[in-house]
């Protein structure tokens, strides 16, 4: 299985080649540079690979919830390789990716989604070792959030922003914290692969970016209102 991926749904981008087994990888850091980076480094990991687009099975990104102009621009881009590649593009949740990161049975997933909100999900690992997400993925303000029944290891550039007020709601639940892990390119790769062995690959024209939320900005009253600044 040959695989390329692309996540850019952070400030912390990056690109990766799964070639049978083996992954290659380069990190793109600060949002500005994406656009301009990102098929500099993917010619520069085929090449490594020694692969060409047309060697490829599959193409993936970083679905989100994340950055609006960074989901975007990883969808614009795999959609492009695919179509050049005539194979299936894997849309991959980003907060999915970052549950496999963990390598924990379960995971509760949050992410900084600015404007005083996070995006969250729980996941759990099935059989075959993919996270699989439980309910629905929300965003909300940390005091809406809610940890499903249980013990989760916690996950997610939220908890970097907003330590006190989601430790204080998950107090004694939480089997451990990694608030510096962000959606990589490198778990975006693993889980199209298995998409790809299930036959749930997407057409390039179908696949789209996931948006969790409808409104991408607040007026100052609305930022105050939830605690944020003008």
């Amino acid at each position: 299985m040959k695989v390329l991926s692309i996540e850019t749904a952070t400030e912390r981008g990056s690109v990766a080649v799964l070639h049978d087994g083996e992954l290659l990888a380069r990190r793109v850091e600060g949002a500005a540079n994406h656009s301009e980076a990102i098929l500099r480094d993917v010619r520069a990991l085929l090449a490594e690979a020694g692969l060409g687009v047309g060697d490829l099975d599959a193409v993936a990104f970083g679905a989100g919830p994340g950055a609006f102009t960074g989901v975007r621009l990883a969808c614009g881009i795999a959609q492009g390789i695919a179509l050049a590649a005539d194979v299936g593009v894997a849309a991959v949740g980003s907060l999915q990716a970052l549950a496999l990161q963990t390598g924990a049975a379960r995971a509760f997933v949050a992410t900084d989604a600015r404007m005083g909100e996070i995006y969250c999900g729980a996941f759990e690992v099935d059989t075959e070792g993919v996270p699989v997400q439980i309910g629905a993925l929300r965003c909300a303000t940390p005091v809406e959030i809610d940890l499903p029944a249980g013990n989760w290891f916690a996950v997610g550039s939220a908890f970097k922003v907003w330590p006190e007020v989601l430790q204080e709601r998950f107090m004694g639940r939480l089997l451990g914290c990694a608030p510096e892990h962000m959606p990589r390119a490198e778990e975006v790769a693993r889980l199209a692969a298995v998409a790809a062995a299930r036959g749930e690959l997407l057409a390039a024209e179908h696949a789209a970016p996931l948006y969790v939320r409808d409104k991408v900005a607040f007026t100052t009253a609305e930022r105050l209102a939830r605690g944020g600044r003008a």
